[in-house]
């Protein structure tokens, strides 16, 4: 009698990356070709802590949907939901790419928020251009209170939505429990937002701490919620500053732009990029 061949089980390789602590699994799926549905059970799957590899999200590297780009970027959020852009995953991204053989300078691609560009030294930090914001509102109308009994905060959209939240101590407040509450809000409607709890150290110092949805909990850094935090900080006359440097759990992010906060050009996200290890997964 024939011995069975055992099957064969698929081998997938994956690079671990942060961008300021907000880490990810990265794939080249230009390689792959896996869909949007593999992609996200795969986020699922491997992004969850002490039981996968453990990330804040998936990135895969795409070929481009258009003549002006280079590649194209889809993000997952660690829950498997589709996120619409992440701006240090976008740096870590930008750094991937490099790697793997994509030399244009600066290198230009498609998202599901639009057309990017990022600008990748050989050694040091990635830098994210990002269109102007939109959509801000001065002051949403919470359901719930905020750390200074108050239920008034601020909304704008960096790629992705974000609530901004300013506070005297953001080491004192409970992230998780007010990140959480917020983020549900029914005034945020279905999508909900990203929740930045921020304290101003001076024009242009801010710390912030981040309640992110998709991954359902405060994460070391955020990029998108980087750019909201500043851009909200000058729009409300916080600060008269077009360069911030944004301090947070893990690790510092710049932000930069010209012009006006209201109509902001060549505005930036600037920081860290950095391969973690690289490994493989069986499927």
């Amino acid at each position: 009698m024939d011995t069975p061949i055992p099957a064969q089980k698929f081998v997938l390789e994956f690079t671990k990356m942060s961008g300021a602590g907000n880490d990810f699994i990265v794939i080249d799926n230009r390689f792959y070709a896996f869909t949007s549905d593999e992609l996200s059970g795969f986020a699922s799957r491997f992004c969850r802590r002490r039981e996968g590899v453990g990330a804040d999200g998936l990135l895969a590297l795409s070929n481009a949907a258009s003549a002006e780009a280079d590649y194209r970027m889809t993000y997952f959020n660690a829950d498997g939901s589709v996120g619409t852009m992440c701006g240090n995953g976008a740096r870590c991204l930008a750094r991937f790419a490099r790697d793997a053989g994509l030399e244009s300078e600066p290198l230009f691609f498609d998202s599901d928020a639009g057309l990017y560009r990022a600008s990748v030294a050989e050694l040091g930090d990635v830098r994210l251009y990002v269109p102007a914001p939109r959509n801000f509102k001065s002051v949403v109308q919470l359901s719930n209170p905020l750390p200074d009994g108050s239920k008034k905060a601020h909304y704008l959209w960096t790629g992705t939505e974000h609530v901004v939240v300013f506070v005297d101590d953001v080491s004192s407040v409970d992230v998780v429990r007010l990140g959480r509450a917020i983020r549900h809000d029914e005034i945020l409607g279905p999508e909900g937002a990203n929740v930045n709890f921020v304290e101003q150290q001076d024009a242009g110092n801010l710390k912030v701490r981040t309640f992110e949805k998709g991954v359902e909990d405060e994460t070391l850094a955020c990029g998108t919620g980087s750019i909201a935090s500043s851009i909200v900080a000058a729009l409300t006359a916080r600060s008269d500053s077009k360069q911030f440097a944004v301090h947070m759990r893990g690790g510092t992010l710049e932000i930069g732009f010209e012009g006006n906060a209201d109509a902001p050009e060549n505005l930036y996200l600037q920081g860290a990029a950095d391969v973690i290890y690289r490994g493989s997964l069986e499927l």
